[in-house]
């Protein structure tokens, strides 16, 4: 049974699902080097997908496509070849309780000039599936409760019951994902000044520079900032006084407990939210306001997650996943974790809309028989793509163990290997590599990707001596938790240190058969550091490269590692005649690690 999901706003991503195996998500954000957030503008796409697994449109069983904004369905107006298309599909969030996994049925899905059945999920039904289907507790059998909060959704709670049948509860509190978005207008470095221009229409809406509009990637950014600053509980006071007056004791907002009614009366509250509390916080810094408002968060949606769990306590489930876009906050991921409300709990590495394709698919694959197990890897995103020799880049085979050597001299690397990973996260395959010893290294790293200098850079480290280094340190292989960094190695390791002293951590096992643990266990032999700074591989506001060329046209890392061969762009050298030609390589390793350098 071959199963095609189909994400086509924001996100866009072709996935495809055989037995109940992932066997790729095409993102398209990482083909070409498109913008963040791509969607999929024209169904030739999905034919392109299927062609590079070697499949032929008709050599698929179902096409799923992911609901989206609507109260009864969504439409999406797209293209197929040159010809325009409309398709209806599920609304955002599902019909009633129990019909989280009720399909819209729909033909017209015209690929390669053929038109196809479809079927059409809630878009929170992808979220649901995509994160219970991947998690340790589907494997186990074992029933679990969902928290789905997406930008335009309130914080919803699901459970799956030991079986696979999927309910919605209740929502716990009456403020949408997108509010940390909003806040990033009213305070701190991306502030703007009027209202006027506002972007307050559906969610998702995706304006990556546009001025005053609401930015997906501005909430990971804030989450970086607010180290910056210092809680104060007179500013979290404020905004616990405003939220009783403003949210929890309306009463015209009774029925928040099941959904949104309207996005833009949504907006416009949290930001007469906001306005009022800029009028009682004028002298504070910033900084201490949103660090002191994420506070304020946290521990609304600990304290809306324990009285929703007393209420729900005949469910007989200790397990938590997290789904939706809120489901990258990495310190929200951990108070969950650290509340000891839940014996387990799970992210998805693609918890946001870049896993909607594969819930979607898997919506599919369970709806007669529940919620179930999926098999997949994090790495099925797409292969690299061929490219042509960059010019005036040369290259020489180059081991694990050269590759570190060079590494430990303090060259940064881009690391490029295998298929790319799924989610928003580069985990080593499309990762910019360099050691974290040196204190001058992230700012390099931000310096280079254009980003803040208060945006952290994340370690990749050898899973078993993570605990030594960071606390909690336990395993965290897609960078979802918050982990400190022990006292007596901040200094040892400046590069990956935040603000706050915290470091968004990637741990791989030193068996992995990916070669970036393959690299890690070399450079530790070289240092007697297990970790090394990782940051993704890609132009600014765009996905990862697609392919060595790209890293190489973009230049500001000097050297490439792709698949066993190492390239640096050679020094040039006048031939007498006004040419240029590029001088002859050869690699030279020293058998000194603190003076060896690669020479060319």
């Amino acid at each position: 049974m071959r199963i095609c999901g189909i994400k086509l706003t924001h996100d866009g991503a072709i996935a495809l699902i055989e037995d109940g195996r992932l066997v790729f998500c095409i993102e398209q954000e990482k083909r070409s080097n498109n913008p963040r957030y791509q969607t999929i503008d024209n169904l030739d796409a999905v034919v392109m997908a299927l062609a590079e697994h070697g499949l032929d449109v008709q050599d698929i069983d179902q096409f799923v496509v992911d609901g989206w904004v609507g109260q009864v369905e969504a439409q999406y107006q797209l293209l197929s070849g040159t010809a325009p298309i409309t398709l209806k599909g599920a609304s955002y969030v599902e019909t009633h309780a129990e019909g989280l996994l009720t399909s819209r049925d729909g033909f017209g899905l015209r690929l390669d000039g053929r038109d196809f059945p479809y079927k059409s999920y809630p878009h929170v039904a992808s979220h649901v599936a995509a994160a219970y289907c991947t998690s340790p507790f589907a494997g186990a059998g074992q029933p679990a409760f969902c928290l789905v909060w997406d930008g335009g959704t309130f914080p919803r709670l699901y459970h799956v019951e030991r079986g696979g049948a999927a309910r919605f509860i209740e929502c716990l509190f009456p403020v949408i994902g997108h509010v940390y978005a909003a806040a990033a207008l009213h305070y701190g470095p991306y502030k703007r000044a009027t209202r006027a221009n506002w972007d307050l229409s559906e969610p998702g809406k995706v304006d990556p520079g546009g001025a005053g509009k609401l930015n997906l990637g501005v909430a990971g950014k804030l989450m970086a900032y607010i180290a910056l600053g210092s809680v104060n509980e007179d500013i979290v006071a404020i905004f616990q006084e405003l939220y009783k007056e403003r949210f929890a004791a309306d009463t015209k907002r009774g029925s928040y407990r099941t959904d949104v009614k309207s996005m833009e009366l949504e907006l416009t509250t949290i930001h007469d939210f906001f306005d009022a509390s800029a009028l009682r916080l004028k002298a504070k810094a910033p900084e201490d306001v949103l660090a002191s408002f994420h506070c304020f968060l946290e521990r609304l949606l600990v304290h809306e997650m324990a009285r929703a769990l007393q209420r729900q306590s005949r469910l007989a489930a200790l397990n938590l996943c997290i789904a939706g876009g809120c489901g990258l906050n990495i310190k929200w991921n951990s108070a969950l974790r650290a509340a000891g409300l839940f014996d387990a709990v799970w992210v998805p590495p693609f918890p946001n809309d870049s896993g909607s394709a594969i819930g979607a698919a898997c919506c599919a694959m369970v709806a007669e028989k529940g919620l179930a197990p999926l098999q997949w890897s994090v790495y099925s995103g797409p292969a690299l793509q061929r490219s042509d020799a960059p010019l005036e880049w040369d290259a020489l085979p180059c081991s694990m163990h050269e590759l570190a050597t060079l590494l430990a001299s303090n060259k940064p690397v881009i690391f490029l290997t295998g298929r790319a990973e799924l989610g928003p996260r580069a985990l080593g395959s499309r990762s910019i590599l360099a050691a974290a010893t040196s204190s001058g290294m992230k700012d390099y790293l931000n310096d280079i990707k254009h980003r803040e200098h208060f945006r952290p850079v994340a370690p990749i480290c050898l899973e078993d001596r993570a605990p030594e280094i960071f606390s909690p340190g336990t395993p965290d292989p897609y960078m979802l938790f918050d982990h400190q960094t022990r006292a007596e190695w901040r200094d040892r390791i400046p590069a990956v240190v935040h603000l706050d002293g915290s470091a968004r951590l990637q741990t791989i096992c030193r068996t992995s058969q990916h070669k970036v643990a393959e690299l890690l266990v070399e450079y530790e032999a070289i240092t007697g550091i297990p970790l090394l700074c990782n940051t993704s591989a890609n132009n600014n506001g765009r996905g990862f490269f697609p392919h060595l060329a790209a890293a190489c046209k973009w230049g500001r890392v000097e050297h490439v590692w792709c698949d066993g061969m190492l390239w640096r762009k050679t020094p040039q050298a006048n031939d007498g005649t006004g040419g240029v030609q590029p001088r002859s390589a050869q690699l030279h390793v020293s058998n000194r690690p603190s003076q060896t350098e690669i020479m060319w």
